[in-house]
């Protein structure tokens, strides 16, 4: 079993590294609130750090998952940041959704102090996350993803290597990419159900399993029919990974008029006090009083 660092305790981090605790690592955390840490700690019968630096002393993995760029360079590059603790050797994982160029900024200075580093962002929200069935994608050396695999399969379903550090970012921006557009087209499909005055759960049942079908219209269409939006990945953190994409897509002349559209209607949901409501809310946009 191996030694692990874990920095971030959010609605992703703290099942993720409930995970690897259950599997036999030895795992130390860290996280802001420092009354959250303790609480797991307790729950886990795991140890916590005050510090990144503190909590990745000694690790042969330290996995990051924190709120977006700027959190990432504060735990991993600042003066208590994870780097400055990490023997050499020791392969930094950070499972936070951020910009490809963050990625390859902390590979280099990675291995400039010889360390490992992956970029390693993850799909699945929090019931993935708290059940263990993650998708990962990830980027950097193949040498290191060879030693970090096993440890990740704690809460990993499917996970690959997809190439060079940045990789496993833009993956995930490919993913948000789709999310974007399926969740919009659900949303017009429930909305456009309930007006014509169909039995909308009848329609769901039977087209799921048709070419129709998606992990959104499974996991999302009932709720959705009774009004209830607080499942899953919120609209804040959906519109950054958004503007992340839209970003890199500016710099590599890709064109994504849906995705741009849909961040604008995301941006109406804010607007109508939902920020904290899931992805699935675009609904409510649709169904507000004109």
């Amino acid at each position: 079993m191996a030694k692990v660092a874990f920095i971030g305790l959010g609605t992703m981090g703290y099942p993720m590294a409930g995970h690897l605790a259950k599997a036999g690592h030895d795992v130390c955390v860290y996280n802001r609130t420092e009354s959250k840490a303790q609480a797991w700690a307790s729950e886990y019968s795991g140890r916590y750090a005050t510090t990144p630096a503190l909590a990745a002393e000694g690790a042969d993995f330290v996995m990051t998952c924190v709120g977006n760029d700027d959190d990432l360079r504060s735990v991993t590059l600042g003066e208590q940041g994870v780097m400055s603790s990490m023997h050499a050797g020791a392969i930094l994982v950070d499972h936070t959704t951020a910009s490809a160029e963050v990625a390859k900024e902390l590979y280099a200075v990675a291995k400039s102090r010889s360390l490992g580093c992956l970029d390693a962002p993850v799909s699945g929200g929090q019931a993935g996350a708290e059940q263990g069935v993650l998708s990962i994608m990830v980027g950097g050396d193949q040498s290191d993803y060879d030693q970090v695999s096993a440890v990740i399969d704690a809460y990993a379903r499917s996970q690959k290597l997809m190439g060079d550090a940045g990789s496993g970012q833009l993956a995930k921006m490919v993913n948000q990419i789709c999310i974007a557009g399926l969740v919009q087209g659900l949303a017009e499909a429930v909305h456009f159900a309930k007006q014509s005055g169909l039995d909308a759960e009848k329609v769901f049942d039977v087209i799921q399993h048709g070419a129709a079908g998606s992990w959104q219209m499974v996991n999302r269409h009932k709720t959705m029919l009774n009004n209830e939006f607080d499942f899953g990945f919120a609209v804040d953190w959906m519109r950054k990974d958004l503007d992340i994409a839209l970003t890199e897509a500016r710099r590599n002349g890709s064109q994504l008029p849906i995705t741009a559209l849909v961040d604008q209607f995301y941006a109406d949901v804010q607007n109508m006090g939902g920020g904290r409501w899931d992805t699935s809310s675009l609904l409510k946009r649709l169904e507000r009083p004109s």
